[in-house]
């Protein structure tokens, strides 16, 4: 464990020195390295050097978010041709920085002769594999998102409904183990004569599946020459990543599911302070769920694994509401809290990171997604406490925050973070694990399935897990730190407004606006010229929340279409949903208009 402390603590160390390229910002500090390195960046790309572009290249390059380049391309005039060649290549400039930077950590880690023979052979085999997984992404990417899913919506003129309705009828989707259509895919579609045809990885992408999976194998054998002296999980390590190779050599639609199923039956046997993430996500693609190319290794903080009080009072109030609804509820959530009880909580943050990571790290996850698996073994919780801190600290305070938020309230979001770290974990613990935990309340082995027939599931599922975690605070409240649980979700909800046009975090954005129609019609948010928090009216926005939650909890019991609840808060205009609620779409429809015209450009706050 003193090894893992030391490599830890390194990736502190690195990461700090790679937020500090924001220091650029900063007229009064500078800063060489970033300088040339952003000023090449920006030229590659043709976006002209401002303290806006200067901004956005910083953000795609260390936080690794996209969204703020294309703010400043859209600006500059870019079509959207033109920007999808631009994110490409911006793309490839992010990957060989990180990779270099990667390469760098590995060397030390070697030369260090930290951790056993059996561990440096992992982080080597596994940077091995993750080159090839992220020469695979941008193919992925141009079929599926920019291809594929660009004519689905062209097709039914962007009604995602019909889209679905096809994708049923024509059995476009993948099915599950039981036969039945699942919640995600592991294949892509085909053109073809007269329609589509679903054909899984190992077809659609022959060179580069043969790829990942000869670097796989190269591991496996890596790993077979040594011995795992210190955690004795050899076998399971092996058995983990030849159900992975397995899984992506399978060629036959209908069985993929099942394959990597198996895939996360081996991964949740792994039990050690060192994680693979592999695809176990689907965000970005709309329509089918398409499993994304996820690939990266997760170190834990050892001085960090303390158990979550958030646990606790999660199942607490889970349990107490399922019993007052009766019937199903208890049996349903008799499995959750099972799952919730077996899930194991890795606290820690990404050491090594690949393909769709390139476009954005997790700040904190709960996999593996596959319901039955669940069931019978739990889930894992990663929450990246450290590094999510580390980040906030150097980002520069945005004029849009300051704006809209007002001075005094950003300042003491700031100096939250800076004297009293131990409260600011506490609040993380609240809000993010308890949002992980959330997760995992109300889901029967259909209920994902059945709930997205018109493909809004997750446009619901992000609210219902970060009001399970407030909930759960609600249950066994500390009034100490209840004005910081609200401002913690208040800058949650405003923030979430920026993402209106990024698909791939559609899911958070329709969050942010249910968020904010409870908040206002409670009265604990009103907005004049600046957002104003009235605390007073705490316990009209709690029992807001617990009206809306419990509301929710019956829409999940009852596994009907997400579309339904998402409809009393939000509709869809000229293809943006956007709140019901007067108040609250005026609000939403300023601070977006703000957003565009100065949401890269920072202030410096005397004090």
């Amino acid at each position: 464990m003193q090894d893992l402390q030391i490599i830890y603590d390194e990736l502190q160390t690195r990461q700090a020195e790679l937020n500090s390229y924001f220091e650029l910002l900063d007229k009064t500090k500078g800063h060489p390295k970033a300088e040339k390195l952003i000023t090449f960046f920006l030229t590659m790309l043709n976006i002209p050097r401002d303290d806006e572009s200067y901004m956005a290249a910083l953000t795609r390059l260390v936080a690794l978010r996209e969204d703020a380049l294309v703010e400043v391309m859209k600006k500059n005039g870019f079509d959207e041709q033109k920007m999808q060649k631009k994110k490409e290549v911006a793309y490839g400039f992010v990957y060989d920085f990180h990779i270099q930077r990667h390469e760098a950590l590995i060397q030390w880690i070697e030369q260090k002769k930290l951790l056993t023979p059996f561990y440096r052979s992992l982080i080597y085999g596994v940077h091995y594999v993750g080159q090839y997984m992220t020469l695979w992404q941008s193919e992925w990417t141009r079929h599926i998102l920019h291809s594929v899913n660009l004519e689905l919506s062209e097709m039914f003129n962007g009604d995602d409904a019909k889209v679905f309705e096809m994708l049923q009828s024509e059995s476009l989707l993948d099915k599950d183990s039981s036969g039945n259509v699942g919640d995600r895919c592991y294949s892509v579609l085909q053109k073809e004569d007269d329609g589509f045809k679903s054909v899984a990885y190992a077809e659609a992408f022959p060179k580069h599946i043969q790829s990942v999976t000869g670097a796989l194998e190269q591991l496996v054998k890596r790993l077979a020459l040594e011995q795992d002296d210190v955690f004795g999980q050899k076998e399971e390590w092996i058995a983990y990543f030849n159900a992975i190779k397995e899984a992506f050599a399978h060629s036959v639609p209908d069985e993929l599911i099942g394959k990597w199923a198996e895939v996360d039956r081996r991964w949740m046997a792994v039990k050690t302070p060192l994680q693979v993430g592999h695809p176990l996500e689907y965000y970005e693609d709309h329509y089918r769920k398409a499993v994304a190319l996820e690939w990266d290794l997760r170190i834990v903080n050892p001085a960090l694994q303390s158990n979550s009080s958030t646990k606790e009072n999660i199942k607490l109030f889970a349990s107490l509401m399922a019993k007052g609804f009766g019937g199903d509820a208890e049996n349903i959530m008799a499995k959750n809290l099972t799952q919730v009880e077996e899930t194991q909580l890795y606290i820690g943050q990404p050491m090594l990171y690949y393909a769709a990571e390139f476009n954005g790290l997790f700040s904190a996850q709960v996999v593996p997604n596959d319901e039955q698996v669940s069931a019978e073994l739990g889930k894992k919780i990663f929450a990246y406490a450290d590094f999510v801190m580390q980040g906030k600290k150097s980002k520069p305070i945005m004029k849009l925050s300051v704006e809209v938020m007002g001075e005094t309230f950003v300042k003491a979001q700031r100096a939250l973070i800076e004297t009293n770290p131990d409260l600011w974990h506490e609040l993380y613990d609240i809000s993010t694990v308890g949002h992980e935990y959330g997760h995992i309340l109300w889901i029967d082995s259909d209920t994902e399935m059945k709930m997205n027939l018109s493909g809004q599931f997750k446009n619901i599922e992000e609210f219902k897990a970060t009001t399970g975690g407030l909930m759960a605070f609600f249950a066994n409240e500390k009034e100490a730190i209840r004005d910081h649980v609200v401002d913690d979700l208040v800058s949650r909800a405003v923030s979430l407004m920026a993402w209106r046009e990024v698909g791939e975090v559609l899911p958070y954005y329709c969050e942010g606006l249910i968020h904010l129609d409870i908040l206002f019609a409670s009265g604990i948010v009103t907005y004049d010229d600046t957002l104003t928090i009235d605390y007073s009216k705490y316990d009209a926005m709690k029992e807001a929340y617990q009206t809306a939650y419990t509301n929710l909890a019956k829409h999940y019991l009852n596994k009907a279409d997400a579309q339904l609840y998402l409809s009393e808060y939000a509709v869809k205009e000229a293809g943006v949903y956007l709140p019901k609620e007067g108040r609250v779409k005026s609000f939403v429809e300023h601070y977006y208009a703000r957003y565009k015209a100065i949401g890269q450009q920072t202030v410096m706050l005397l004090g």
